[in-house]
């Protein structure tokens, strides 16, 4: 059986338990101790000496780090049922709109995750202000290319949707937080985008998972 090492907190593993779902693989989930510290501790790191989230060790006992990397070796080890288009430019979409979220919203949102490390009353107003204005920036760059059939890309779930979901549920549903502007209200294709995918049994499930999480963090 795969081991998905993850937590459900991090806005990575989602992308690897979609397509493992999908694709209707056998898999069990471990949580690596010490992951929520900020420091993977002891077996993990023999596992995955870059000691984040996901790794995903095989039934032979080899092991893949990053997300990105698991996604493309599932893909290639289990070809069906696709998520991929059959046709080039299909293919080159769907990588962009996952690399576009990787490369520009997630790396705006940096910052945000280290200030949020601090108690509220010693943000820097400014610094948040302006971080946000970067993320809405970021998103801006999806706003004209998101599909609008209810999936990133084309008509059924790709890894578009695995790597993109995460990310806008940490937009609609974290970034309210810092009390500034409604970031996918400004954006009505990838709010109605947002609003859709929910829709989608496999991506809704995985979406509740971390709704689910976020509140046991919280006590609730």
């Amino acid at each position: 059986m795969l081991t998905l090492y993850q937590t459900y907190l991090s806005p990575f593993p989602p992308r690897v338990r979609l397509v493992l779902m999908y694709k209707g693989l056998d898999f069990e989930v471990v949580e690596p101790p010490g992951i929520h510290d900020g420091a993977a501790k002891g077996e993990y790191l023999r596992i995955n000496p870059i000691g984040r989230v996901p790794a995903l060790v095989l039934e032979d006992g080899r092991a893949l780090p990053e997300s990105e990397v698991i996604c493309e070796y599932l893909e290639d080890r289990y070809p069906e049922p696709a998520m991929l288009p059959a046709d080039a430019w299909g293919r080159a979409q769907v990588r962009m709109l996952s690399r576009i979220s990787d490369i520009y919203v997630v790396m705006a949102m940096l910052p945000l995750f280290n200030i949020v490390a601090a108690p509220p009353a010693q943000w820097d107003q400014a610094a948040v202000a302006r971080h946000v204005r970067s993320v809405g920036q970021a998103l801006d760059l999806l706003e004209p290319v998101i599909g609008e059939h209810g999936y990133a890309y084309g008509n059924k779930l790709t890894h578009a949707d695995g790597t993109l979901a995460p990310i806008l549920q940490l937009v609609a549903e974290w970034m309210p937080i810092f009390r500034g502007a409604d970031l996918m209200a400004e954006r009505p294709r990838l709010n109605a985008y947002w609003q859709a995918i929910q829709l989608d049994p496999l991506c809704g499930a995985v979406i509740e998972e971390t709704r689910a999480a976020v509140l046991r963090s919280m006590g609730r």
